[in-house]
């Protein structure tokens, strides 16, 4: 029996995701979390094999609970869901450590597939995503700019880019005006611009 656990700030999500396992026998979903706070409570008296970990959460992201996870359960698979089918956020998923990447659109079929695969130790990426990963990795030897960003900045970068005013995206994030200011100028530092503009034409140019 392998034995899931889900962390999603949406219930409905969770409740689906629980929904569409229980149908099969040989899993276990041992409970599931909104949030960090939540998940670590989970986990102080409950073990668990596999995680389902959306990328997009208020507060802590996923990639800084993966991080987390790695430091204080390694032995736990963790699989990233997420909305976006990109290969930037599957390549920082599986450099931060997690063991598989898919979409919240795969088919259930697909999902415990991943399961099972990372259950047993291996990485799972879908055939499609994997070679775009390829691809990205062949292509830039060198590292970017943006790869220096962590998970958060890359999300205020992508809201900037579609033109969200900063009570917009603090309002989206659960951040404070003052601190969307403050992810701005680290941006705008660590890529070496000066302007929103050069902002976006980067961002476009590298598929952001």
């Amino acid at each position: 029996m392998i034995r899931l656990a889900i962390v999603d700030d949406h219930p409905i999500v969770r409740a689906g995701l629980r929904q569409a396992l229980s149908d099969t026998g040989d899993f276990e979903v041992i409970g599931d979390a909104s949030d960090d706070s939540e998940l670590a409570s989970l986990l102080e008296n409950t073990t668990c094999d596999v995680l389902l970990l959306d990328i997009a959460l208020p507060g802590k992201s996923g990639l800084e609970i993966l991080a987390w996870l790695r430091l204080t359960h390694p032995e736990i698979a963790v699989i990233v869901l997420s909305t976006h089918n990109e290969t930037l956020y599957a390549v920082r998923a599986l450099k931060g450590g997690a063991s598989g990447y898919l979409t919240k659109l795969s088919p259930p079929e697909e999902l415990a597939e991943a399961i099972r695969v990372v259950a047993c130790g291996r990485k799972y990426l879908t055939p499609v995503l994997a070679e775009q990963v390829a691809h990205l990795i062949a292509g830039n030897p060198e590292a970017l700019p943006h790869e220096a960003l962590s998970e958060r900045e890359i999300e205020v970068l992508r809201m900037i880019c579609r033109g969200a005013k900063p009570q917009e995206i603090a309002d989206t994030l659960a951040l404070s005006v003052k601190t969307v200011g403050t992810y701005r100028d680290r941006l705008l530092r660590k890529m070496n611009m000066g302007s929103n503009a050069e902002l976006v034409r980067y961002a476009a140019k590298h598929g952001l």
